[in-house]
C-alpha cells in the first residue's frame, strides 16, 4: 500500500501568519489569550494551550483587564476594539490579510449606499466581523433559495465569505443577475439599478480545487483530516467526495476505520486550509505502524 501526504494541503499562508504571530508570543510570555479558537482544528489548539493559549471570548474582557489578546485569522467587529480599549487590552491583530481588505471593501460600498449582501455562514466568525464593519446592516446568505429574500430594487454589491466554495458564489451571482435584469424588463423606471459582484473567495482556497480533484483520483482511498467546525474543510471534503466515493472525513487518526483501507493499493492523505502537516504525518504513521498489524491490510 502507497500512502500519500497531498503536498498542496495543510495551512493556508494567512493561519500560518495567525500560529507564527501566536507562538512569537507564548515563547516571550508562555500566556496569551486568544478571541475564540486560534483555527477550527482541536488538534492544534490542543498543541498550542500545552504552550500557554487560553481561548476567550468578547464577555469574558472584563475579567482580563490589562492583558495581551490576540485576534485570529477570522477578523474581528469594529466593536471588538473598542471593548478591548475599554478594558485596557492590548491585541496582537492576526486577522489575515485577504479578510481585512474585504472588511475595507465593504465599508467603502456601505459609504456610497449599497446593500450588502454576504454569500456565507450567518454565524461563522469572519461574517460577523464583515457584517460589523457596517453595523450589522447587511444581508448573509447561504443558499440558492435565500437569493429570493434579496430586494434588487436596491443597488447591490454581492461579496463573498472568503473560505467558501466558488461555483456556489457563481451560482449565486447568476440568479441575483437573473432576477436584476427581470425586474429591468418589468420597470422602465428601474433601468439604473447597480448590481455588483465581488469575488473574494481566497485565492488560495479557491486554487486547491482542481489540485485536490486530482489527488482525489490518484488514490483508491482519501483520509480528509480536519476539524469538524471547519468551514473550508466541509467544502473542501465535498470536493473529494464527488471524485472519489471512498473519501473519509476524520478529525484525527482515532476515528480511522479498518474496513476504508481493505484492499486499497493507494491511500491519500489530505486536509483543509486549518489542518497542520503534523497531524496528516501523524495519520501516515498510525497507519504504518497500526494497521500493518491487521490481516485486512497489507503495508
Amino acid at each position: 500500500m502507497k500512502i500519500t501526504i497531498d503536498k498542496n494541503s495543510g495551512f493556508c499562508w494567512g493561519v500560518v501568519r495567525t500560529i507564527f504571530m501566536a507562538e512569537r508570543e507564548l515563547d516571550k510570555t508562555q500566556n496569551l489569550y486568544c478571541l475564540g479558537e486560534i483555527i477550527h482544528n482541536p488538534e492544534e489548539i490542543h498543541r498550542l494551550e500545552v504552550k500557554g493559549l487560553k481561548t476567550v471570548y468578547r464577555d469574558d474582557f472584563p475579567k482580563i483587564p490589562n492583558s495581551t489578546v490576540l485576534i485570529r485569522a477570522h477578523g474581528e467587529p469594529p466593536e471588538t476594539y473598542r471593548q478591548a480599549d475599554k478594558y485596557g487590552i492590548t491585541l496582537i491583530d492576526a486577522t489575515c490579510p485577504v479578510v481585512t481588505k474585504v472588511q475595507e471593501r465593504i465599508r467603502n460600498y456601505d459609504d456610497q449606499n449599497y446593500q450588502i449582501v454576504i454569500f456565507g455562514k450567518k454565524n461563522h466568525a469572519e461574517v460577523v466581523g464583515l457584517l460589523g464593519q457596517v453595523k450589522g446592516r447587511g444581508l448573509v446568505i447561504s443558499s440558492l433559495e435565500e437569493v429570493a429574500s434579496v430586494d434588487v430594487s436596491k443597488k447591490t454589491v454581492l461579496f463573498s465569505q472568503t473560505t467558501m466554495d466558488k461555483t456556489a458564489f457563481s451560482r449565486i451571482r447568476d440568479k441575483l443577475k437573473k432576477r436584476v435584469n427581470e425586474l429591468i424588463v418589468d420597470s422602465f423606471e428601474n433601468e439604473a439599478i447597480q448590481f455588483i459582484t465581488k469575488d473574494t473567495i481566497c485565492g488560495q482556497v479557491s486554487g486547491r480545487e482542481m489540485k485536490l480533484r486530482e489527488f482525489a483520483k490518484q488514490n483508491n482511498v482519501i483520509l480528509f483530516v480536519a476539524g469538524k467546525t471547519s468551514s473550508n474543510g466541509k467544502v473542501l471534503f465535498n470536493i473529494c467526495k464527488e471524485v472519489n466515493t471512498n473519501s473519509y472525513f476524520i478529525e484525527n487518526e482515532n476515528e480511522l476505520m479498518y474496513e476504508w483501507l481493505d484492499d486499497a493499493e493507494s491511500v491519500g492523505i489530505t486536509g483543509a486550509t486549518s489542518t497542520p502537516h503534523w497531524l496528516m504525518e501523524r495519520v501516515k504513521l498510525f497507519i504504518k505502524e497500526k494497521f500493518k498489524k491487521s490481516s485486512l491490510i497489507n503495508i
